[in-house]
């Protein structure tokens, strides 16, 4: 392995190769001209700075520490390692460090590290972290792998990467030969990419006996792990004390409102330290945040000032990580479920405010959509949580001590919608990897609604095994459904625009909340990039306006996105998603026509393209006052309010028939990002099969009647039987 040491003033760097990397520290040293007193890193041959030794220090205070030797010799003889540990025991900064000094005790003959995270930030940030402690550089022999951004070279010995990033690399390295240990860590969040990686290594353990496998979690979770891993090894760091715990005689109905006062309560007694507060969603989130910086105003000035501090691991690259916050003043870190894991790096935390609630959203694969669900947190989480406060901290549980919780965090792959897991699989299948033993076995109904779905979408073949376009599909960062549109958009010569689609759906929302008093303001600054043809032109038109107002002399980064109430973090990232893509379909040497974005032709592809992946979801407005019913599952729900139809609904009117992006079950159920489309467009790019099978409505015989009237025309001498009117509408019926 090629091992590269930079840090020399005129800017070169050294290059040693695989023996000379391997030498003891004195061979090395010489090589460099070092004295004998110098003590050398053993990760670049250099002498270790002052820092190394400061922070060195501080490491051997972790709770972790004690337990080094002891996971070497452990890791030295077991193929699976699980430590259980808190929250701020180390074990995310130590163990990564340690499993790559047992890679370098072995000459790197079995790889090298790589320690999945489930949050984009958090990789960041360990990198940085542990890069520090190892005195090392950054991207260098510590590095991190992201989506859209990666700081690694071919010589990097630990590398921080998202499990997502981890589980498409298995893609093209299906045993991760390029690593001889694999660490998971927050295996007790149970996400889909991380259930998938602990199913699919089981299988990868048995074609590689050499390679090692460290999986860290919370105690709680670690049961259900050494049931999966049979025979695994089991290393627990004992916690430090507890938090005083102080429950809630009421119920959590009121919850968001008497977190928020008791955290100006906790202001009032001057008691120092930051207060951490777990609500419910991270839309609870946004308005705690609006509304303490209201609050915090007011406050008297002996009382120190009071900064709201929004955590949103959703909103990753647009909420600043947490160190980045200023210093001043106590702040309070507001914070949902998908987040307690990036408190880590935080020390100042006394108080935790825990609702003890938390907003889901379960899929329900018959209705093809997903509901919001409120509900209590597991044990697991009220832990995780409590930890935060360090030993002398509080935590205040907004919910009476008798309350039942169930005890792991659910995972996530029985509540979502698993097709693009299953594409991923089927694509596993092909590299070599045909089984799959999970920890919790999606439900039947999943699988079989996401192979429905894949074979509609033409991702499978008669034999049920992934076809050529499904190969295709897979490459593709997005759900299949998006993958098959942007597909048939290079055949369709508007490849360009369904780029700009897919990335500006696959970023984050680039609408801004209003300030109070400024929402009529907002409302008319977006009507001006509203487009008449529906909500996925408005995205392209919105991008492309963004992009525009780059090239102008007076442009600064954000005051365009600022006039308009756009989120310029979310237009940043959607501009990286395209640029990505681009290269995906560069690489795999599929058409990228020109933009003709506007013209009557492009607006017609535009909408064949988007239906080749969407035609499972399409609505009719069935009276016209915007009831919209679902062909698919005959649900009725309405247009979400930042819909440019909605907005523009008294002058253009509504349209009867749309393709929709995403429909949610809830109190107020609405469908979001909707075009406008031909019924006779939707029978055209529908497979036959697809359509036969919706179930019987109104606005079925409704296509039914242009299906036959089209063919009538088409075919007036062999109409005379059903039976060939059927056959004649399978050929009008195909997948383009």
């Amino acid at each position: 392995m090629a091992h590269n040491t930079s840090g020399f003033s005129d800017g070169e760097s050294v290059d040693i190769d695989d023996s000379s990397s391997l030498k003891g520290l004195e061979e090395v040293g010489e090589d460099f001209g070092f004295g004998d007193d110098l003590e050398l890193n053993q990760f670049d041959g250099l002498p270790f700075s002052s820092r190394y030794y400061n922070l060195l220090k501080e490491r051997h205070q972790l709770p972790i520490w004690e337990s080094k030797q002891e996971f070497l010799n452990v890791l030295e003889t077991s193929q699976v390692v699980i430590i259980s540990g808190t929250t701020k025991s180390g074990k995310s900064t130590q163990v990564p460090q340690w499993c790559a000094e047992f890679c370098l005790s072995a000459q790197y003959q079995h790889g090298v590290v790589v320690c999945s995270q489930i949050q984009r930030q958090q990789a960041i940030d360990l990198a940085l972290h542990v890069s520090d402690e190892m005195d090392v550089n950054i991207g260098h022999e510590v590095g991190y792998s992201i989506p859209l951004e990666n700081c690694c070279f071919s010589d990097t010995i630990l590398r921080y990467c998202t499990d997502d990033v981890l589980l498409r690399e298995l893609m093209s390295d299906p045993f991760l030969e390029h690593y001889g240990v694999v660490v998971i860590d927050q295996a007790h969040e149970r996400t889909v990419s991380t259930d998938l990686l602990m199913a699919l290594l089981r299988e990868v353990l048995l074609q590689r006996s050499e390679l090692r496998v460290v999986l860290l979690s919370v105690m709680p979770a670690s049961h259900m792990l050494l049931a999966h891993f049979s025979g695994a090894a089991h290393l627990q760091v004992d916690a430090p004390c507890s938090a005083e715990v102080l429950h809630s005689s009421r119920g959590s109905t009121e919850s968001f409102s008497a977190a928020l006062r008791l955290v100006l309560e906790v202001h009032r007694t001057k008691e120092p330290g930051d207060v951490a507060v777990f609500l419910a969603s991270e839309q609870e989130v946004s308005c705690a945040c609006s509304l303490l910086a209201k609050k915090a105003s007011r406050l008297s000035s002996n009382l120190g000032e009071l900064v709201p501090v929004a955590v949103c691991s959703g909103h990753a690259g647009i909420c600043p990580p947490i160190t980045q916050h200023p210093q001043r003043g106590r702040k309070v870190f507001l914070s949902c479920s998908k987040s307690e894991d990036m408190f880590w790096s935080v020390d100042t935390v006394s108080f935790v405010i825990d609702t003890g609630v938390e907003k889901r959203f379960v899929y329900n694969p018959r209705l093809r959509a997903s509901s919001e669900v409120i509900r209590p947190i597991s044990r697991c989480r009220a832990e995780i949580r409590k930890q935060l406060a360090g030993s002398a901290g509080k935590c205040f549980r907004l919910y009476p001590e008798e309350t039942e919780l169930c005890a792991e965090i659910p995972a996530q792959i029985l509540e979502a919608n698993i097709t693009s897991a299953v594409l991923f699989l089927k694509r596993m299948e092909v590299a070599g990897i045909r089984h799959c033993d999970f920890i919790s076995r999606p439900d039947p109904e999943g699988f079989m609604q996401a192979l429905e779905e894949l074979d509609y979408l033409a991702a499978l073949d008669d034999d049920g095994n992934l076809s050529e376009i499904g190969i295709i599909m897979s490459e593709f960062p997005l759900d299949p459904q998006m993958s098959k549109a942007l597909l048939a958009s290079c055949e369709f010569d508007c490849a360009s625009e369904v780029l700009t689609i897919a990335a500006m759906l696959s970023a984050p929302s680039c609408f801004l909340e209003p300030p109070a008093g400024k929402e009529t303001e907002a409302m008319l600054c977006h009507m001006k990039l509203y487009h008449p043809e529906g909500d996925h032109f408005t995205l392209i038109n919105i991008y492309n306006t963004y992009k525009c107002s780059q090239r102008e002399p007076y442009f600064t980064q954000g005051k365009w996105c600022q006039d308009y109430f756009l989120c310029c973090a979310a237009l940043q990232t959607a501009d990286s998603i395209r640029a990505e893509l681009t290269d995906i379909l560069k690489r795999l040497e599929l058409p990228i026509s020109e933009s003709a974005f506007g013209t009557k032709t492009n607006t017609l592809n535009v909408k064949r393209a988007l239906l080749a992946g969407f035609f499972m979801q399409v609505a009719r407005d069935v009276d016209g006052s915007g009831n919209y019913f679902m062909l698919s599952n005959k649900h009725v729900a309405h247009l979400h309010h930042l819909s440019a139809y909605g907005a523009k609904a008294h002058k253009l009117g509504l349209p009867e028939w749309v393709l929709f992006h995403e429909f949610t079950l809830s109190n107020s159920n609405c469908i979001q990002t909707v075009t406008q489309i031909s019924p006779k467009a939707f029978i055209q790019m529908a497979p036959q099969y697809f359509f036969y099978n919706l179930p019987s409505s109104e606005c079925k015989e409704l296509l039914e009647h242009i299906l036959d009237t089209e063919v009538a025309e088409i075919h007036p001498v062999t109409t005379d039987t059903p039976k060939a009117q059927e056959s004649q509408s399978y050929d009008r019926c195909v997948i383009q």
